[in-house]
């Protein structure tokens, strides 16, 4: 999880490290052989396990003209630990919410080591889910009471709530509920939140654990994060650097080919999509077709279009998390999904 004080830490070190080789090049062309892409837990991350299954970068390698590209496909516990693989060479491609790609490339925007998304990965909604039957509206939690989030302050959902509580008490006031967060991985906060057993009485959650919560007795939802987006959200991106795309236009093009593809195929075939993500997640609460509900839930938009990206950026700018402000969406993101309809 992105903590300023580690953030500025490692930032410092990024002119340095960011120049290091760190991958593999082909003895025949100048672009790499090699590429490290990197996730995390939960339904988000489902298009990464489609492209690591159906070998989708492979495949589109060999239509590219860099047939010799090998992915290698690694799993990271927390946004500062990919943000410290970017940055040490370590990872080429990595999976982050809206507002990790916001403070990157405010640090590093028009430097060499400018860092951008190469499109976003999905849309899907953050759900805040209580075990307190009196909490039906955000002005009824209290000193009493423990909001998880991935990373408090910093967090998508950690910003979401701030945003939602500016809507409620006031910008001024964006912070108020703040001091009742704490931050917890996605499983550790739904396991608490079930239980009944921790202090943690609720969870801005992320599918499939939200619909894992809600199914328990006695857990219900306060807020849905659409809601205060005024819409869908981007809730992934898949972060790079831009000196990587100039040095590597075609392998670039081929994981962007690869993701794309991915998204039709968890579209089209959410069976089979289901399948892959019980495999690769050793998923055993739910069953194939209990997934595969999740996976064609509305809610959860499979494209590589950006949204809602400017709406995190503004608030940003607004509170000083984020320093400038970019005139569009498209300053954040690389030319390969420009020409989507991306907000």
């Amino acid at each position: 999880m992105i903590r300023r004080r580690d953030f500025c830490k490692t930032m410092a070190a990024a002119p340095v490290a960011l120049a290091m080789p760190g991958l593999l090049r082909s003895s025949f062309a100048d672009e790499v052989s090699s590429i490290v892409l990197i996730s995390q837990t939960g339904l988000p991350y489902l298009p990464m396990m489609v492209m690591e299954e159906l070998k989708l970068v492979e495949k589109n390698a060999g239509k590219l003209g860099v047939a010799s590209l090998k992915p290698e496909f690694k799993s990271m516990g927390g946004t500062q630990s990919l943000i410290d693989a970017l940055l040490s060479g370590q990872m080429t491609f990595g999976v982050t919410g809206v507002p990790g790609l916001c403070v990157l490339w405010d640090k590093t925007a028009g430097t060499p080591n400018e860092v951008r998304a190469l499109s976003a990965v999905q849309s899907m909604p953050f759900m805040l889910v209580t075990n307190r039957p009196s909490i039906k509206t955000l002005r009824d939690f209290t000193e009493h009471d423990k909001i998880a989030v991935p990373a408090v302050k910093v967090s998508s959902q950690a910003i979401c709530l701030q945003m939602a509580v500016a809507k409620e008490w006031g910008f001024e006031n964006y912070a108020k509920l703040d001091a009742y967060t704490i931050t917890r991985s996605h499983p550790e906060a739904a396991v608490s939140v079930m239980s009944k057993a921790s202090e943690i009485n609720s969870h801005y959650s992320v599918a499939p654990f939200y619909y894992y919560e809600l199914a328990t007795q006695g857990v219900h939802k306060v807020l849905n994060s659409y809601d205060t987006l005024g819409g869908p959200g981007t809730n992934g991106v898949m972060l790079m650097t831009k000196k990587f795309r100039d040095a590597n236009p075609k392998v670039t093009q081929t994981v962007y080919a690869a993701l794309s593809e991915a998204e039709d195929f968890i579209n089209k075939k959410p069976n089979e999509a289901a399948e892959i993500y019980i495999k690769a997640a050793k998923e055993k609460r739910s069953s194939q077709a209990e997934m595969a509900k999740f996976i064609s839930d509305p809610d959860n938009i499979w494209t590589t279009m950006p949204q809602q990206t400017m709406t995190f950026a503004g608030f940003m700018n607004k509170v000083g998390t984020m320093k400038r402000l970019p005139n569009s969406w498209k300053d954040l993101y690389m030319p390969e999904c420009h020409d989507l309809a991306g907000t």
